[in-house]
């Protein structure tokens, strides 16, 4: 077997093309897209299963993570085309047929992920409204049948909902978002800037805040075997989820490729490690303070409310600077995860609707297909955070799937039959990504039919 490593020839390219400011700003990016929903929510899976778990978790993401992305990259990197992005390349490497399905799947893995944000930065800043800034409204709340629910004394049950309507709020803040991607990449590219140094700064200081708070009684819980590893196996679809970047990896390895062209891939090497680095080092701190300042009671009522683990904290913890800081983090997390994600959804739909046009013969229309796609992203990310479906049932059931196949299945496939890229043949790191892939996708199954 060839050995998992660059070869001195590879180091010494690599280190011919030194750490740029652009390489910065693309980490950033890419650590951006990944800290969104997924991450607010992994505390509240990962937590419910005990410390131990989530320990195992902590050690097996950053190769999975790392990997997994970095065979998509070398994948899109692989085009002969220059320019090329995903959607072209699965058309060049396996042609029109397949290039269409995976196009599709590579769309849906992405698409419900942008609709996750809508549904996320709606509840995000709602709960901010009602709970710390005390604009609300009582409404009662309603059982199945659409009756009003009492209290075993005959007292009508109230809720608490924004002074905004919903469907205004909602409206707004997707339009807000949105803005920033018709603008282009180069200001999305600086707006996520802007907004991961602080997202960073406070998540490393809210970790280390919350530790007065640690309940040190759950290290003494060890769950039996198998139980440990079955809590470790479900995990591993909202893991893969939490830390995914790949919809910014196509655009950020055809920059690549335009900047480095042949050293394109190694480069990507590079900034895709430090990135995962990154990730790893502030999430996973994150993750563990925020599951041993809570009660597995605390963070089941977390996932029924719906609300992102910050959030949630913000309303139950006395202190305020968690109660304004927390949702805070929430919200830009969110915001800049959407720019990576919308990005990606948005490169898939236009490869879907360019290729069944011309394979109809007929005109693309950039300026018309744009505006096309514009509306319906607006319109659908909308509506559906206007109903506000279960976010973890949404990652759970639509994205991790998906994701599982795309990013951690496809690849490895593409190593074993394209010619240009059978120089990563034979390495142990590439039957790591598909096991990874395919617990990822078992456990889904599992979730679903269970």
């Amino acid at each position: 077997m060839q050995k998992d490593a660059i070869t001195t020839k590879d180091t010494a390219t690599t280190k011919s093309l030194p750490w740029t400011r652009q390489d910065t700003t693309w980490m950033l990016s890419l650590f951006g897209t990944a800290v969104g929903a997924g991450i607010l929510f992994l505390p509240i899976n990962a937590g419910m299963g005990g410390f131990w778990p989530l320990m195992m978790m902590v050690a097996i993401i950053g190769p999975m993570t790392y990997l997994a992305h970095r065979g998509l990259s070398r994948f899109v990197c692989s085009s002969s085309k220059p320019g090329s992005d995903i959607t072209h390349v699965v058309e060049e490497h396996f042609g029109v047929g397949a290039g269409k399905a995976i196009t599709l799947l590579y769309f849906f893995a992405i698409y419900p992920i942008v609709l996750i944000y809508g549904v996320g930065i709606t509840n995000t800043v709602e709960s901010f409204i009602v709970n710390q800034l005390n604009i609300f409204v009582e409404v009662p709340r309603l059982a199945a049948d659409g009756a009003p629910m009492l209290t075993e004394a005959g007292v009508q049950i109230m809720d608490k909902v924004s002074g905004v309507p919903r469907w205004l709020l909602s409206g707004g803040l997707i339009v807000a978002m949105m803005s920033v991607m018709v603008a282009g990449e180069k200001m999305m590219l600086k707006v996520t800037q802007l907004l991961v140094y602080p997202l960073v700064a406070i998540l490393a200081f809210m970790s280390f805040y919350l530790i007065p708070d640690w309940k040190m009684d759950a290290l003494e819980v060890v769950p039996a075997a198998g139980e440990f590893l079955g809590t470790v196996w479900l995990t591993i679809p909202v893991l893969i989820f939490a830390f995914n970047h790949s919809p910014a990896i196509s655009q950020f390895s055809v920059s690549l490729k335009r900047e480095h062209g042949a050293n394109a891939a190694r480069k990507a090497d590079v900034i895709l490690r430090n990135t995962t680095l990154m990730l790893v080092g502030f999430v996973m701190l994150f993750v563990v303070s925020c599951v041993l300042s809570l009660s597995p009671a605390q963070l089941a009522e977390a996932k029924e409310l719906n609300l992102p683990i910050l959030s949630y904290l913000a309303n139950v913890h006395e202190s305020g600077f968690v109660s304004y800081f927390g949702p805070f983090i929430a919200f830009v997390a969110i915001i800049s995860s959407f720019f990576g994600h919308y990005m990606g959804a948005t490169e898939g739909m236009k490869g879907l609707i360019t290729k069944q046009l011309r394979s109809s013969g007929k005109e693309v229309s950039d300026s018309k297909l744009n505006k096309f796609i514009l509306g319906f992203m607006f319109i659908t990310i909308w509506g559906v955070a206007i109903i506000n479906p279960s976010i973890l049932g949404m990652i759970e059931a639509l994205g991790g799937p998906i994701i599982a196949a795309i990013l951690y299945l496809m690849p490895m496939y593409a190593i074993h039959k394209v010619p240009a890229l059978a120089a990563y043949r034979g390495r142990f790191s590439n039957i790591f990504v598909v096991v990874a892939g395919l617990l990822a996708m078992t456990a889904i199954l599992f979730g679903l039919l269970s």
